[in-house]
């Protein structure tokens, strides 16, 4: 097995052939690469395959000898300088390539049919692939400068898959936004490094660690120069991970095709700014107030992700925000010093949340089958509802991903999140409180969104209007199954408080569905005397089913390998040994068992709050199928008194505070974008009136006194003595007025 480590440099190389070979093969043989364009998912699955496995199979030597390998080689020397390039194999490298490859093997193999119909089919592959080889060279890397060119490539890469649908203007705005929010925490990132090195005088991790060691024992270095380095080191990691302030570019990423969303916003590179922090924490550690900040801003994401997720129509939009969310538990753990439960929640909600992504995409599908390719209707959960009875394992597979976010047992969430507040309150009571409360607030918004998909009715209506055109049902799904043509025309409700389903109390009334129920696919009904055609949306395919089980199974499972249990010979906890030593403040001597009883007594409180979150959610979303005055007594209970009008208020509230974003996107719109165009015009105009105005002035002085000047020259002798005297006259009195102002 050692002499497997020489080798692992080529894991970040593996996937690299598949984008070469595929740009090689357009430009020599593009027709044939187009027509065989299926043939490239084969090799790009089969070679993350091979990445996998080697990547556990290194992971498991390392469980078994708590191993760790690095190899460096130079790759520039000039005097005292010396940039060194080489790859590190430890246990946070190893979880990260195991985390890469696996989701990226069932996002592929998902994306073989969910972009089938595209044109942009061997274009999407050669990104992903290219993003995948970026991804391992980020978490592979020795030293930070490495760190940074990869981080640069991930960003690229970044840019090009929210940004594939680029004839869109929605989804060329949203790469541009994310492009540049993103520059703003690589640009502290880099000054970050630079300011190490100038303390330092090195970029190695090892050497970084043990200088700031020495430096700040023997008080040799300046405190703040060295604080200042460490939070432009973190706003790197602030961007990359969505973090508060710079989390507005997730949402609007979610422009790009759902398989990106699942690999790139759920697993893997939101993930890049945890692993920084991760991977760094031995330098923050020893910088006072640093990781104090860096639980703030955890609990502060957290909080706001949560909130941000509650009124939210977009499907992929409120998964976004749940992604911000529990990427602010994770950081929450890292600035408490809890590394093992960091990273053990990147580890489950990766699966977790890679499973209601590609769930999301089979709904968009299922969607797209009746109202056309229309994201403002296949994603919008308004329009959705029914859903469980025409995409029943798509459903469970939701519902399992959704229970595993909430935080049930036995799923996977469970054990990482609930791991995180138990840390919590040993290390700060207020912040347990903010983070329970989140918990039970992410239980609320997961079945929101689960309700108002699969619960209930389908809330879109197809109905023939005599000598009204209509068009076709459809399917555009990428699979290429087609529903027997019928002609419809979308009947949207128009009035919310009849067929839609409202958030809260929405003005006046508790949320209540009053649709009609949808009979057999393609039967006729009569609905206020015309005649009505519904067309089912149809299951996914088997290939895009088989993804989402082999999550499934994940979810259900991966949380086992953190299960501190080792009794009677039966040893569970290979999380523990993979991460033995790690660097844990709160648990510095942690042991391998675990006292049940303890254990159980510590998760009511955090199983209840999910219970209580689900409960509320069913009691506001759940699907009301009563008469008129049935609803006209339930409207008139909630607007009975005064008390529940401002409760009323209370509600709306915080719908337009989750609905516009917590207004962030605002503030930035009028403080920043606002601000630099005017700055800008000023600018301009400075530079056209100011620095452009002045030689133009003098030019037009010049050429207006040349113009004068010429006149002058007549060629008459009278008028040059009658010039002449009229001057002398001039000069004799002004000498005159000064003799007599002296004298």
């Amino acid at each position: 097995m050692d002499y497997t480590y020489p080798y692992s440099w080529i894991i970040p190389l593996i996937p690299l052939p598949i984008p070469m070979l595929m740009g090689v093969g357009l430009i020599v043989f593009p027709t044939a690469t187009k027509n065989l364009r299926r043939m490239w998912s084969f090799p790009s699955i089969f070679l993350l395959n091979v990445v996998m496995l080697l990547s556990v199979y290194l992971s498991l030597h390392q469980i078994n000898q708590n191993s760790l390998y690095q190899y460096v080689w130079s790759w520039t020397i000039n005097n005292d300088f010396s940039l060194d390039f080489g790859y590190l194999i430890d246990s946070l490298a190893s979880i990260m390539v195991i985390l890469i490859s696996t989701v990226g093997i069932l996002v592929l193999f998902y994306s073989d049919n969910y972009m089938y119909h595209d044109q942009g089919y061997l274009r999407f592959f050669s990104y992903m692939s290219f993003f995948t080889t970026s991804m391992l060279g980020l978490v592979t890397s020795v030293n930070l400068i490495q760190i940074y060119i990869f981080w640069e490539l991930v960003g690229m890469c970044s840019y090009l898959l929210i940004g594939f649908w680029f004839t869109r203007p929605i989804a060329s705005n949203a790469c541009q936004k994310a492009f540049v929010t993103n520059r703003v925490g690589d640009f502290g990132l880099l000054l970050g490094i630079l300011g190490l090195y100038a303390i330092t005088g090195s970029f190695e991790f090892r050497d970084l660690f043990e200088i700031l060691n020495k430096l700040v024992y023997n008080n040799e270095v300046n405190f703040l120069f060295l604080t200042l380095c460490a939070l432009f080191l973190f706003t790197g990691a602030v961007a990359k991970s969505a973090q508060f302030p710079l989390h507005v570019w997730l949402p609007d990423a979610m422009e790009g095709p759902t398989p990106i969303s699942a690999l790139i916003h759920a697993a893997t590179m939101v993930a890049a700014g945890i692993f920084l922090v991760a991977r760094l924490l031995p330098l923050f550690i020893i910088i006072p107030h640093i990781m104090n900040f860096i639980s703030l801003i955890g609990i502060v994401t957290l909080l706001f992700g949560a909130t941000l997720s509650l009124a939210q129509k977009d499907i992929k939009r409120s998964l976004a925000y749940s992604t911000m969310s529990q990427l602010g538990y994770m950081m929450l753990a890292l600035g408490m010093g809890s590394y093992r439960a960091a990273l053990f929640h990147l580890i489950t909600h990766a699966y977790s949340k890679a499973l209601l992504f590609l769930g999301s995409g089979s709904i968009i599908h299922s969607m797209e089958a009746i109202v056309g390719y229309s994201p403002e209707k296949s994603q919008n959960m308004v329009l959705m509802g029914g859903l469980k009875k025409h995409v029943p394992i798509t459903k469970t597979a939701f519902l399992i991903g959704t229970l595993s976010l909430c935080g049930i047992p036995p799923l996977a969430c469970f054990w990482s999140k609930d791991e995180i507040l138990t840390d919590s309150w040993l290390y700060s009571p207020v912040f347990a409180i903010i983070a329970c409360f989140t918990a039970g607030l992410t239980a609320f918004y997961m079945f929101r969104i689960y309700l108002l998909t699969f619960e209930g009715h389908l809330n879109v209506h197809f109905k023939n209007y005599s000598g009204q055109k209509s068009g076709s049902c459809y399917s555009i799904s990428p699979w290429g199954k087609e529903i027997p043509k019928t002609k419809f025309s979308l009947l949207l409700s128009t009035n919310s408080k009849e067929k839609g389903i409202l958030f809260f109390f929405t003005r006046t009334s508790r949320i209540f569905e009053n649709g009609k129920k949808i009979m057999r696919p393609f039967i006729s009904i009569p609905f206020f005397g015309t005649q009505n055609t519904f067309c089912y949306p149809p299951e996914s395919d088997s290939t895009m089913l088989f993804s989402m089980s082999i999550l499934v199974l994940f979810t259900c499972l991966v949380g086992i390998i953190g299960i501190p249990y080792n009794q009677s010979g039966i040893h569970f906890d290979l999380l523990s040994n993979l991460l033995n030593p790690s660097i844990n403040l709160l648990h510095p001597n942690p042991t391998n068992s675990i006292d049940w009883y303890e254990f159980f007594i510590n998760s009511i409180f955090s199983v209840s709050l999910a219970f209580f979150g689900i409960f509320l959610a069913f009691f506001l979303y759940k699907p009301i199928y009563s008469s008129s005055k049935n609803l006209n007594l339930q409207n008139s209970f909630f607007k009975g008194d005064n008390n529940t009008a401002l409760w009323e208020k209370i509600i709306n509230l915080i719908y337009d505070w989750s609905y516009n974003r917590g207004y962030i996107d605002f503030f930035y719109q009028k403080s920043f974008t606002a601000g630099l165009r005017r700055f800008a015009e000023l600018t301009q105009f400075f530079d056209r009136r100011g620095i452009d105005g002045i030689p133009n002035t003098f030019g037009l002085l010049s050429f207006f006194g040349g113009e004068g000047i010429k006149y002058l020259g007549a060629g008459r002798i009278s008028s040059y003595l009658l010039f002449y005297l009229g001057f002398v006259v001039v000069l004799i009195f002004v000498l005159f007025y000064l003799f007599l102002l002296v004298f």
